[in-house]
């Protein structure tokens, strides 16, 4: 069964060994030795990449140092010779390793220092270590003596941005003040004029345009932003794989989720709220008979300050206000099934967990109290609800099992469902009631069966009443049976079961996983795909809500429209509206789709995939106007240049490839390719005269190039004054002070200036959109935290008239716009 929780690699999987470790049957002194030992060889791996990667970086260094040599003597004229630094200074000392705890975190993992080389998967999520270590003393990777990197002549690590060009050694006074964060370290060399900063006991140097080098000071404090942003919209459903999520409220609007956003929408007036209360993927959501509380229940997850804990939130529909907070410290995992009682005005609520033994619970929530427990099953448990007419019966189901559970005092007592001459299903997948206190159950093997009132025993079968799984069975106000599931078909049933008409979905929605009563005659479907479709049983069903299906990366937006188009693993491309939240188009790619760029007229959009396939489509018709292939590794980056005349794509396999463009964006010819980057390309941004890129890589570098003719600029003097049509890159000195304490290198994955350049949003692993102050030049910089991703925020972007931010999760699926208020 999929679920929410995010993905993390690591070299070994040690997960077998911990289990071991917290045996029970195994000695205090054997656990800890292996602990130990584990640790130790986790910091000798760690410490031999960092070596593997100094020795690249310094081999790198020597075909920049060639470069540097030509371009030397073209700018000879005007400027003398830079002096070397020699090969010895490029390769710091032996970086010490202290023992500490392994945390993992949420989101993505630790670039791979070889774009092309060790530990390297599809995504530049997935190229992220998730270690961390909890000691805040401990540098992991980080130089530990007093003098490494900021004395000898301002030493550098090899293909770093720290080359001294005007051949200067400077005084170890000027560069203080030294901020020391965990694993990150700042300096300030005044007299060369640029900032230095560690990350991962590498060196980033950044330095600052020649009209703040006499005035900055890096102690000075960042402001805030006047401005903020609130959540406006929120595109995509979460159906492929919860169930009972949606629902039509007393309001109007149509209650589901996606990521940790609650949404309800009301879609006569297109009009969205929001509850966001929860810090992680929601999984479940039940309503309570007052049509007005909502229960929801998330997953455990993990923050940049530690682990978030699963719990249920009681809240009001109409107010947004949390009512209770239940099982904080209880739940494991996370919550799976909820469900409200009936019959007693709704004063108890049952849970299941996502733990082994998938442990059921009776609460009553208005006291928080628990009433009862019980280990349910050591299977999956696909639906939970209370009996309509007795609230002290609790049904179960889930994969081989269906269970009646009576709560008796504080005791939960089972009776297992008997089949006797029906077969057993490998899978009961829903469960329902009669208006005469009948269940009604539907299986994965296509079948509804009925269970007498205050029995364990079938009293009815209906046959293969779909072909295959039926994932969902909802009775309507008029004592119809509503049935649906992975055959596409919407059957509705009389009270004796007779099947009285079917509707079949088109293909393109999905399966259906759950439906809705809506107002009057029309039902609501949500389907595997993540639609949400209105219609009626005699009639045609419509999308009112469509979302992506898999992992998100590319995001762009139209240069001079309020559209923005999206791409990700689903192999599916959308261009969305932003002012009526609506599709414009969708295309179904051969590749899966990593990143995404506008040609400056908007007429086109180029496509990059993850085989190195690239193609570019027009805005309007969606038509295919060109396809090219550069490597097989993932396109990260798709940038054109603001005159349009040059696309630049960056690739997972460490180059820059270059291409002419002309005819607006419809004929391509390739110029060449930069190379100089010893790890992956992460991002771009052009200049504003179109003749420099800038570019970053996964190991920290920061490399300026001429494009027309693939060349890079080592020229302190020539790029530190450059302006940039955009800051989409995560290192350089007007975005630094964005990067948090103690960060990795890999905690933001995303960051967009605003057109007017006055404001700076990024996205990170924890699910989090930043809003900054630009030029965001000081270190630890304030900024205004969002929530609503459950997954890493994978790329973020304002739109053309800076009226809304635009950001991505990556696994959560979800697309969020936010008003700039």
């Amino acid at each position: 069964m999929e679920d929410g929780f995010s993905s993390y690699s690591s070299l070994y999987d040690t997960s077998s060994l911990l289990q071991f470790c917290n045996d029970d049957s195994a000695s205090a002194a054997s656990s800890m030795e292996v602990t130990d030992r584990i640790a130790s060889l986790e910091q000798r791996v760690q410490m031999q990449e960092d070596e593997i990667q100094l020795l690249k970086s310094a081999l790198a260094d020597v075909v920049r140092r060639l470069n540097l040599s030509e371009e030397q003597q073209a700018l000879s004229s005007r400027r003398g010779p830079t002096k070397a630094r020699p090969m010895i200074a490029t390769l710091p000392l032996r970086p010490s390793v202290n023992n500490g705890t392994v945390l993992p975190k949420k989101g993505g993992n630790l670039p791979s220092p070889s774009g092309s080389g060790s530990r390297k998967d599809n995504n530049t999520s997935t190229n992220k270590s998730t270690v961390r270590r909890a000691n805040s003393n401990e540098h992991v990777g980080t130089l530990t003596r007093k003098d490494s990197g900021e004395s000898k002549g301002n030493r550098t690590r090899a293909g770093s941005t720290g080359s001294n060009s005007s051949g200067k050694r400077s005084d170890s006074k000027q560069r203080d003040p030294v901020f020391n964060a965990g694993m990150r370290r700042v300096t300030h060399c005044k007299e060369e004029g640029y900032v230095k900063m560690f990350l991962k006991g590498r060196p980033v140097t950044m330095f600052m345009p020649k009209d703040q080098v006499d005035d900055y000071c890096l102690e000075a404090r960042a402001e805030l932003p006047s401005n903020k942003l609130k959540l406006a919209w929120v595109y995509g459903y979460r159906g492929r794989d919860c169930r009972s999520n949606l629902y039509l409220l007393p309001t109007g609007e149509t209650v589901y989720f996606i990521a940790s956003v609650v949404v309800l929408f009301n879609v006569d007036e297109q009009l969205q709220r929001h509850y966001t209360g929860h810090t992680d993927d929601i999984k479940c959501l039940a309503v309570h008979p007052d049509k007005i509380t909502i229960a929801t229940g998330q997953v455990a997850g993990t923050s940049y300050d530690g682990r978030l804990a699963p719990h249920v939130r009681v809240w009001d529909s109409v107010s947004l206000n949390t009512l209770h907070v239940l099982g904080a410290g209880y739940f494991d995992r996370g919550l799976v099934c909820l469900a409200f009682s009936k019959s007693n005005g709704g004063n108890t609520l049952c849970a299941v967990d996502d733990s082994n033994d998938h442990v059921l619970s009776v609460w009553d929530w208005q006291r928080e109290d628990r009433l009862a427990e019980v280990k349910s099953s050591n299977e999956s448990v696909f639906a939970a609800d209370f009996h309509p007419t007795d609230s002290n019966v609790v049904v179960t189901c889930g994969k081989s099992h269906l269970y009646f559970w009576s709560l008796e005092k504080s005791t939960l007592v089972k009776k297992q469902g008997l089949f006797e001459k029906q077969e057993k299903p490998k899978f009961v997948l829903c469960v329902t009631f009669a208006e005469n206190g009948d269940t009604i159950t539907g299986d994965s093997s296509g079948n509804i069966l009925v269970w007498g009132k205050g029995t364990n025993r079938i009293s009815q079968v209906i046959q293969g009443a779909h072909e295959g799984s039926i994932f969902t069975l909802s009775m309507l106000r008029n004592g119809t049976l509503v049935s649906g599931g992975k055959d596409r078909r919407l059957i509705s049933w009389d009270s004796s079961y007779t099947q009285i008409q079917t509707v079949e979905v088109p293909e393109s929605y999905g399966p259906i996983r759950t439906i809705a009563e809506g107002r009057g005659e029309t039902v609501l479907i949500g389907t595997t795909k993540n639609f949400v479709l209105q219609g009626t049983l005699e009639g045609e069903f419509v999308p009112i809500t469509q979302g992506h299906t898999d992992e998100l990366w590319g995001l762009a937006v139209h240069p001079c429209k309020p559209q923005f188009l999206t791409c990700g693993f689903d192999r599916q491309v959308c261009l969305w509206e932003s002012v009526y939240h609506q599709i414009i188009w969708t295309k179904v790619l051969d590749d899966t789709a990593q990143s995404a760029g506008f040609h400056p007229t908007g007429s086109v959009v180029a496509i990059g995939t993850q085989t190195g396939r690239w193609l570019v489509l027009d805005t309007d018709s969606k038509d295919l106007v060109t396809v090219h292939t550069d490597g097989n590794e993932q396109l990260s980056v798709m940038s054109f240049g603001p005159d349009g005349n040059f696309l630049a794509i960056g690739s997972h396999d460490n180059y820059i490839y270059i291409y002419a463009v002309t005819e607006n964006g419809r004929k391509y010819s390739r110029v060449g390719k930069c190379a100089g980057h010893s790890s992956f390309i992460t991002h771009l941004d052009w200049s504003v005269d179109s003749q420099y890129l800038v570019s970053n890589s996964g190991d920290y570098e920061i490399l300026y190039w001429i494009p027309s003719v693939c060349k890079q600029v080592v020229s302190v003097e020539t790029t530190r004054d450059i302006e940039w049509i955009s800051h989409t890159c995560t290192l350089g000195f007007h975005v630094f002070g964005m990067w948090p304490d103690g960060s990795d290198g890999t905690d933001i994955n995303a960051a967009s200036r605003s057109n007017d350049k006055t404001l700076l949003v990024t996205g990170d692993d924890f699910g989090k959109v930043h809003l900054f102050s630009y030029p965001c030049t000081q270190f630890r910089a304030p900024s205004h935290v969002y929530g609503g991703h459950s997954s890493h925020v994978t790329n973020v972007s304002f739109l053309c008239d800076d009226s809304f931010v635009v950001s991505i999760g990556g696994k959560d699926m979800s697309v969020m716009q936010w008003r700039i208020v």
